[in-house]
């Protein structure tokens, strides 16, 4: 399998795990805000092979909890099913980021029961996903992947990154997309935005009506959690903090 890099020791890309990350290269999406510009290029490599980083994995049982396999966009990789069950093989947790483009990959995996939990992007509401995305999605594929999740053999999570594209009213439905979903995730937009104009669009000021539509959304599904918004929004553990009424984006 092709690595593009490895983070060796995270405490956030897991829920309550310490986790190695490996990133693999190539993505089919071509997403303006996508904070792995880097990993885009199917051929950016790092010179690390599967077999080296399953040696070093070995090398890590008992250190390590659980390994996070994210991209680019992992399930693009033939050889990922063999990869995740060789990890797991090895008494570790096994996590899947996913832009849900290949639910024909992805359904294998979790019949094989050999990872543990799934983080899924939802990039936009489905009438907008090729506007958000750069390219043509083939939207039955993302309803694919979120019906394969939410089927519950394994964990799982949705997350939406708020860009300025997105209003209330898309978040709603994407909302209403993933009705009854266990966990949804909104994440702050971040540094690697490609232009000036995004970076202070996404960095500097927080959409107004964000802290009233997670409340809505939890009406919709069992838990809804904004991720990297600091003290201008509800924490990830659910306690208000200082809310700031800024002009919306």
């Amino acid at each position: 399998m092709k690595i593009a890099g490895i983070t060796k020791c995270s405490f956030v890309d897991y829920p309550g795990k310490i986790a190695a990350v490996v990133f693999t290269p190539g993505c089919n999406l071509r997403c303006v805000f996508c904070h792995n510009k880097g990993l885009i290029d199917g051929d950016a490599a790092s010179g690390v092979s599967g077999n080296d980083v399953l040696a070093w994995l070995k090398r890590r049982r008992g250190l390590l909890d659980a390994v996070v396999v994210s991209g680019g966009e992992p399930t693009l990789q033939t050889d990922l099913a063999d990869f995740v069950a060789e990890v797991h093989a090895m008494g570790y947790l096994v996590k899947l980021d996913t832009n849900g483009t290949r639910p024909d990959a992805l359904g294998p995996i979790i019949g094989s029961s050999t990872i543990e939990y799934v983080a899924m992007d939802i990039k936009a509401p489905i009438e907008k996903y090729g506007e958000i995305c750069g390219v043509p999605v083939d939207t039955g594929t993302i309803n694919g992947s979120i019906a394969l999740l939410m089927k519950g053999r394994v964990d799982y999570e949705f997350r939406t990154t708020v860009i300025p594209q997105l209003t209330p009213a898309d978040i709603l439905a994407i909302g209403e997309t993933i009705h009854g979903a266990n966990a949804y995730f909104l994440q702050r937009c971040r540094r690697s935005m490609s232009t000036d104009r995004w970076r202070d669009a996404c960095l500097d000021r927080v959409p107004f009506w964000i802290e009233h539509v997670r409340r809505d959304l939890c009406r919709v599904v069992k838990h809804c959690i904004l991720r990297g918004f600091g003290r201008n929004a509800t924490a990830e553990n659910g306690h208000a903090e200082t809310w700031s009424h800024l002009p919306p984006l």
